[in-house]
């Protein structure tokens, strides 16, 4: 995806941004009550956005904790590699903070996209904010 560039940084610098990519994601495909696609660990997370043409088209964060969330891709920019692009750069700086392993909790429709980035299912599957997810861990 040679046109797609990545941005890294706080929220103060994507916020606005991720928070686009989240809405449209989240809140108007998926039917996510608005007030759960933001929160307070917004202001503590490596935030990565990926851009093409100057638009965002995707978005993800890492948590202090090594938790991945809300990684979320424009539906006309899927299957090209966006979300592994942002993936991969949220696992690069999970490693330069020298993380152990990140986890996340992936939609089910989602887990698929994250075994092929070698990560593993743990537990049995959950609802949140009234979607299926499971809880995947990824030694680095």
């Amino acid at each position: 995806m040679h046109d797609v560039t990545l941005q890294a940084g706080d929220w103060h610098e994507l916020g606005r941004d991720a928070a686009r990519v989240r809405e449209a994601v989240f809140v108007r495909e998926l039917g996510i009550a608005a007030p759960m696609v933001s929160d307070e660990a917004d202001f503590d997370a490596v935030h990565v956005v990926a851009y093409r043409d100057g638009d965002a088209i995707g978005a993800a964060r890492l948590l202090p904790d090594g938790a991945i969330g809300r990684l979320a891709v424009l539906p006309h920019a899927r299957r090209m590699g966006v979300g592994s692009l942002i993936l991969d750069a949220l696992l690069d700086q999970a490693a330069r903070r020298r993380y152990d392993c990140v986890r996340l909790y992936a939609q089910r429709d989602a887990v698929p996209f994250y075994l092929r980035h070698r990560f593993s299912t743990v537990g049995e599957p959950f609802y949140e904010a009234g979607v299926e997810h499971v809880e995947m861990l990824r030694r680095l």
